[in-house]
């Protein structure tokens, strides 16, 4: 967790320990970043506000090197075009503050299960001529290997993990942005679009009329 407030910081120390996890503390970006490249995380939770050097800073460097490791944005900067830039730098969830616990620790525990492995323990998710790599989080199809943004990732894994099934755009809000947006919001389209055109003309994302998105098993 880094986070520069002491009073919000062991708040979170304590109450995420009670619930069983083990929390390391830094109170300044770059310290926090070090840190993060030390060890073997599974989350970060993440301030934006934060001395020596900033958060988005921090975000895109996690990005760029542990392109993998999940990131929760914590911070008082609710604006839209703030939490916008920090899903582009690759925050995997954002809550702005105030905030409630429950609601932190729902969150918490929905970025840890997507971190798990598959149930069969491999590390890649095959879907028809997909292929999606759990470790460098890249997608290859037909012999290309596509680099994709943690949020483009997420999107696809969630429709390779159910192949044949349609998945809504109120669930791939849910399950990969996990909070919601403003009505109206094409966040889910944009995305789409952006993974069709990296996948190239053999993208195997299927639009189902006013249903979803599904990506073919053959």
């Amino acid at each position: 967790m880094i986070e520069d407030e002491p009073r919000i910081r062991a708040f979170l120390a304590r109450g995420l320990a009670a619930e069983g996890l083990h929390v390391d503390e830094s109170a300044d970006g770059r310290s926090g970043l070090a840190r993060a490249f030390e060890e073997d995380y599974d989350l970060v939770i993440l301030d934006l506000l934060l001395p020596e050097l900033d958060g988005l800073s921090v975000l895109r460097a996690l990005h760029n090197s542990r392109p993998g490791l999940p990131v929760l944005v914590l911070s008082a900067r609710s604006d839209l075009p703030t939490k916008l830039r920090g899903f582009e730098l690759g925050a995997s969830d954002y809550l702005a503050k105030p905030f409630s616990f429950d609601e932190l620790l729902a969150r918490v525990r929905v970025q840890l299960k997507r971190g798990t492995p598959p149930k069969n323990g491999g590390t890649v998710i095959r879907a028809g001529t997909l292929v999606l790599d759990l470790t460098t989080r890249r997608a290859h199809l037909g012999g290309t290997v596509i680099d994709l943004t943690t949020r483009e990732f997420q999107v696809l894994r969630q429709l390779a993990e159910h192949p044949d099934e349609v998945i809504s755009r109120e669930r791939l809000l849910s399950e990969v942005w996990g909070y919601h947006f403003e009505p109206g919001s094409n966040v889910v389209e944009v995305c789409i679009r952006r993974l069709r055109q990296k996948l190239g003309p053999d993208a195997p994302i299927q639009t189902v009329r006013h249903a979803g998105y599904r990506v073919s098993a053959t």
